[in-house]
């Protein structure tokens, strides 16, 4: 990667692999923001080829093929500064595309790095995401250690799966200014919530956040325990898995670890 900036083409939303940056500025799409649970309609993305994933254990995920233990991603062999080897990133909605640089932080869960989205953009309709490029599960044990740093809009973590392409996934994602964890499903660009648990997500502070896809069957965790338990048939299909983050949320990530479910 080094300090060589890749160029990426999007059209309403930016689809890249590794080595992108958010000073790149996408067009933005002649929508309106989200005043609801969902957001505008935005056109399908334009991909790229994706780099070859380096977990800290799993060899299987580098092939596509599911993984048959768990699989981490502590970020701490990846480049200070530079984006994780091994994942492509996307953005949803209007606004920048998002900055994913892995930075040194004292209180990362495992040290020495993180995973950070670090643009704050305020558009309310911009959902930056970076997810694993060659893995993809339906059935999936998705957890990350999050930590929502910074922001006025929104102050949030996601967890996506299943996802398809940028307009199309599930995400559940916790707001430290709402105090809240939702679910929801983003269907050809559209945002729309469907669970809710209201409870404390405190700013500036690491928390255990995990999600179990299984059939229909969607289970939310916070802190070690279960606050969501709904059933949706949106998506059966298998996707990729990853991370997201909402309008200027600069948001820290650590300890990324997926298995299947069941």
């Amino acid at each position: 990667m080094g300090s060589t900036t890749k160029r990426c083409l999007g059209v309403g939303l930016l689809l890249c692999s590794a080595g992108c940056r958010g000073e790149q500025t996408a067009p933005t799409p002649a929508t309106t923001p989200s005043t609801g649970p969902a957001s505008a309609a935005i056109p399908a993305p334009l991909t790229s080829a994706p780099r070859p994933s380096t977990p800290t254990s799993g060899a299987t995920a580098a092939t596509g093929a599911a993984p048959t233990g768990a699989t981490q991603w502590s970020f701490d062999a990846d480049k200070a500064g530079a984006a994780p080897v091994g994942f492509s990133f996307a953005r949803t909605g209007g606004g920048r595309a998002g900055a994913w640089v892995v930075r040194p932080e004292s209180d990362a869960p495992s040290a020495p790095h993180v995973l950070a989205q670090t643009d704050a953009d305020a558009a309310d309709d911009r959902f930056p995401v970076a997810f694993v490029s060659d893995l993809s599960l339906r059935d999936v044990d998705l957890a990350v250690r999050c930590k929502p740093v910074s922001g006025s809009v929104d102050q949030a973590c996601g967890l996506v799966f299943r996802l398809k392409d940028a307009s199309n996934y599930y995400v559940t994602r916790a707001n430290a200014l709402e105090n809240n964890v939702r679910l929801y499903f983003v269907k050809d660009g559209r945002r729309q919530q469907i669970a809710t648990w209201n409870g404390k997500v405190t700013p500036n502070a690491w928390h255990a956040y995990r999600v179990v896809a299984q059939g229909d069957h969607l289970e939310v965790y916070w802190e070690g325990t279960r606050v969501i338990d709904h059933h949706d048939k949106t998506f059966s299909d298998a996707g990729k898995l990853g991370v997201w983050t909402k309008a200027d949320s600069v948001t820290y990530f650590d300890d990324l670890s997926v298995k299947p479910a069941g």
